[in-house]
């Protein structure tokens, strides 16, 4: 790549990527993306793609598998390395953008966007690791060996919560291991995946290794599921829509991963250092406007220390920057459209009918955007919604407990098992968390959100199905193993 590209990176077109090229929606037809921090600012105008825009990508992408799978994986990794630095001459742009189109913190955007950057490196290295096992044949000792091979055409369903980060970490490793790709972006945040889009169209990328689908779930990503030609498909998003994509996709024999969402707790005992669990506490529910599977849910706070806790963490709440988007120093900010935002509010009230007690909070707090207050509740019954089901925003409730042992029942009462979090300084405690905890992340002294691209995510119980994301653990989902006996 030439040092111009680095300084000077293309604006991405709005539009779908196939076959190499940025294409409208055959139909023609289009929407427009709108500001949620100022509704009347239009962000653009986007494909709104339907079955014929899905078929041409997938036919794109399997007439460029055979060639693309049969490149060594050094090389394919260089297109990753490539991208990466095409990516990261871009961080400021792609920040920028996702903030305007779905209302994250510039400084979360910022954060997102460079490590978008290390995903890609990150996943280029898989190239130099191993595909496969050396063994020996029990009768002959003749060579016996496991080979991975890439599945060919993956569909790939992203969220827009994370748009550059999800993306991200499917497309890598999908790629680096032979596949080809055609990716879904959100509805509601198009715009960041198709900066990514744009770095690795940058790169050379073959044509149809990469197509990108820009459009409604039940128009690009049901025929998508359903195509014949594609062999796997891995859904970021809701529990209802994933249980209908894993219907979908199994009944046509396809490979399936999902990553569902969560109902996260924290669990604060007596001898915790409360500043950090505080901090630890507002992060996890409240960044992000709380858009995210790993958000805090529900904080166990025991009895001694309870009062205390409740008081700090009200504190902080009032002492929190809410606002413009836009702000460097702004920690929350709007929700991502006004349905979001009207549904949050509507599990605030049903919180207060089933007896809760909102703290702090719970109303909309600008009538230019789709800012809510962050919100605290107290008294919720351990079966009442907000104690078991997902409010996808800056809701959060407080729980007092007595015994570790009642904490961690509680926490588990739940369908969901993606995180968990505990504070504490007492090793026993820590040791009873991560022994008996179900959900696939637990944290012991961090909040519940945050993941690291080098090992794996994803969830337990009603959270995932299939193997997990990132790390090692991609490589059990992007390649199916073959049993090679070779006698002389």
């Amino acid at each position: 790549m030439s040092d111009s590209v680095l300084e000077a990176p293309a604006r991405p077109e709005l539009a779908n990527y196939v076959g190499g090229e940025w294409t409208p929606a055959r139909s023609g037809r289009t929407y427009e993306r709108r500001n949620p921090a100022n509704p009347d600012e239009i962000v653009g105008e986007f494909p709104a793609s339907g079955e014929e825009d899905v078929s041409a990508a997938v036919e794109a992408a399997a007439n460029a598998f055979p060639a693309w799978s049969a490149m060594p994986a050094a090389a394919r990794a260089t297109v990753l390395m490539r991208a990466a630095d095409a990516i990261e001459a871009r961080v400021e742009e792609m920040a920028a953008d996702m903030t305007r189109e779905m209302g994250k913190p510039l400084r979360e955007a910022r954060l997102e966007s460079a490590r978008t950057a290390a995903i890609f490196r990150y996943f280029a290295g898989e190239a130099w690791r191993p595909q496969g096992e050396l063994y020996e044949q029990s009768a002959t000792g003749s060579t016996l060996y496991t080979l991975r091979r890439p599945l060919g055409v993956v569909g790939l369903i992203t969220p827009w919560n994370f748009p550059a980060a999800i993306p991200a970490w499917k497309m890598a490793p999908a790629l680096v291991y032979g596949n080809t790709v055609v990716l879904k972006l959100a509805q509601e945040a198009p715009l960041t995946g198709l900066h990514l889009a744009a770095a690795l169209d940058e790169t050379g990328i073959p044509e149809g290794v990469l197509n990108v689908v820009i459009g409604r779930g039940a128009e690009v990503g049901t025929p998508l599921v359903r195509h014949p030609k594609v062999r796997a498909i891995s859904f970021t998003g809701s529990v209802a829509v994933g249980h209908q994509v894993r219907e979908q996709a199994t009944a046509g024999g396809k490979r399936v991963q999902l990553e569902l969402g969560g109902h996260n707790p924290l669990i604060v005992t007596a001898d915790a250092d409360l500043g950090r669990a505080v901090e630890a506490a507002y992060a996890g529910a409240f960044w992000s406007a709380g858009q995210k599977c790993t958000a805090t849910r529900r904080i166990y706070v025991e009895a001694p220390v309870y009062d205390e806790f409740r008081q700090r963490l009200l504190d902080r709440i009032h002492s929190g920057k809410v606002g413009d988007p836009t702000d460097p120093e702004t920690e929350v900010g709007p929700l991502v459209n006004e349905k979001q935002l009207n549904d949050v509010l509507e599990a605030v009230e049903q919180g207060k009918r089933e007896g809760g007690t909102v703290l702090a909070g719970g109303e909309r707090i600008d009538d230019d955007s789709y800012l809510m207050a962050p919100t605290l509740f107290e008294g919720v019954a351990d079966d009442a919604m907000l104690s078991c089901e997902e409010v996808f925003g800056p809701v959060t409730s407080l729980y007092r407990y007595t015994t570790l042992d009642e904490a961690i029942e509680r926490a588990n009462a739940v369908e969901f098992g993606l995180s968990a979090a505990i504070f504490t300084n007492s090793l026993t405690a820590t040791q009873e968390f991560v022994q008996r905890a179900e959900a696939g992340l637990l944290h012991v002294n961090s909040q519940t959100a945050g993941a690291d691209v080098h090992v794996p995510f994803g969830g337990i119980k009603g959270s995932g199905y299939g193997p997990h994301e990132q790390g090692r653990a991609a490589l059990e989902f992007y390649t199916e193993v073959v049993t090679v006996y070779q006698d002389a």
